[in-house]
């Protein structure tokens, strides 16, 4: 290398140049040293926390009904005729005994006329067996004729009588025919689309369905409820003998609509159903402006119970994993402490914590991807949306007559 260097440059350069890096290399080292013996300074994280709101909590079962008509009632014809005239409109309310169809009445009028003269024939027979045994009856008695004789003119007439009683029948089912000609509502309701036309031979060989009619105030509604959700809400609904006592019921239409009027329970089937292992439920909502029409789903919704002062958090501020859940809070000397909690019902983006906090310690809301158990942080306040909480007191039929509780 130095006779490289030499024949290249000289002797005395390649001196000075080798003076130099080795010269220069420990001050470099040195240097360097220096600047790996101050330590980086790390930010402090800065976290928002929140106290957990603190709120009586109704508990609000809800699960998918089907409304139902308190009655279906059918419309049938129940004599042997043709339709001459149709009096109603489809879809509207009849009330009870308005006129709905007239039937032909010719045919029956001609069985009602034969009824009355056959009648009449056998009143005839009934009145001549009756003068007979009247006068026969003190013959006997003198015994100018025979208790025999006798006795079959008394059967003569008990015979007359049992056919004019037959007769009498058949006049008055002939007059009952000539009465069904005119159909009438038989219960008030919505009546539907009519399943004849004018013209229409009916009765024939069985009544003929006309027309069905559905009072639809109030109405039902069927609900399949789950085992679980039987036996957690059944205590609640023992408290009243009466079942208009029972908590109110609140009904949500498939637009999102609350119906405005609170049910009451009327109804619960005698087993569980072993296929689906949920229990049959009826409702009574009153339906005065016919809203509801049979058919619909929708949903229920009932306050069983409520959980008094309970500790509400945001549901992002909780960690879950495998099953367990904690919380991170921050205490009075600004450092981070780990928690675990046991958590209870969803109350819409917020989440009830059943134990393990306290209510007035600053639970860290955002910025949980910061920390960690024993770290210093900045915490900045903030409170937590009750929007969730004041959503749920909506739902509730007694909303509107319940006052906000004040934050504890």
């Amino acid at each position: 290398m130095r006779k490289f260097f030499g024949a290249l440059c000289g002797d005395r350069l390649f001196y000075k140049v080798r003076y130099a890096v080795f010269c220069g290399i420990p001050l470099l080292v040195l240097a360097g040293c220096g600047r790996a013996g101050k330590p980086a300074q790390v930010p402090v994280p800065e976290v928002v926390v929140s106290s957990p709101l603190q709120r009586d909590v109704p508990v609000v079962v809800e699960a998918i009904g089907q409304t139902e008509a308190t009655a279906n009632v059918e419309v049938r014809a129940r004599v042997e005729s043709t339709v001459q005239r149709i009096t109603f409109t489809e879809g509207t309310e009849v009330s009870a005994g308005a006129p709905l169809f007239e039937l032909d009445r010719k045919i029956v009028e001609q069985k009602l006329a034969a009824a009355k003269g056959n009648q009449a024939r056998l009143q005839a027979v009934f009145d001549r067996a009756a003068q007979e045994v009247r006068r026969m009856r003190p013959l006997a008695e003198k015994n100018v004729v025979s208790q025999r004789e006798l006795d079959n003119v008394l059967a003569q007439q008990n015979q007359a009588g049992a056919a004019l009683e037959t007769g009498t029948a058949e006049v008055r089912a002939a007059e009952l025919d000539l009465g069904y000609t005119h159909v009438t509502a038989p219960v008030t309701g919505i009546i539907g689309a009519k399943q004849v036309d004018v013209g229409t031979l009916v009765g024939r060989g069985q009544s003929t369905v006309l027309a069905t009619i559905s009072p639809l105030d109030p109405i039902w509604v069927n609900v399949e409820v789950s085992e679980v959700t039987y036996l957690n809400s059944a205590g609640r609904f023992r408290e009243s003998k009466d079942p208009k006592d029972s908590p109110a019921f609140s009904l949500l239409l498939a637009n999102g609509a609350v119906h405005p009027h609170p049910g009451h329970l009327i109804f619960v089937d005698r087993a569980v159903n072993s296929s689906t292992g949920t229990l049959r439920v009826r409702v009574e909502f009153p339906n005065p402006d016919k809203l509801l029409r049979p058919g619909q789903f929708c949903r229920v919704r009932v306050h069983t119970r409520t959980v008094p002062n309970a500790l509400l958090v945001p549901q992002r501020a909780v960690q879950e994993l495998q099953g367990l859940h904690n919380l991170f809070v921050v205490g009075a000397e600004g450092k981070v402490g780990y928690r675990r909690v046991r958590m209870g019902m969803r109350v819409g983006s917020l989440w009830v914590v059943e134990s393990g906090l306290e209510s007035g310690e600053s639970v860290v809301v955002e910025g949980l991807q910061k920390v960690r158990e024993g770290m210093a942080v900045h915490a900045r306040k903030a409170d937590i949306d009750e929007a969730s909480w004041r959503d749920l007191m909506a739902q509730l039929p007694t909303a509107l007559k319940q006052t906000t509780p004040e934050p504890r």
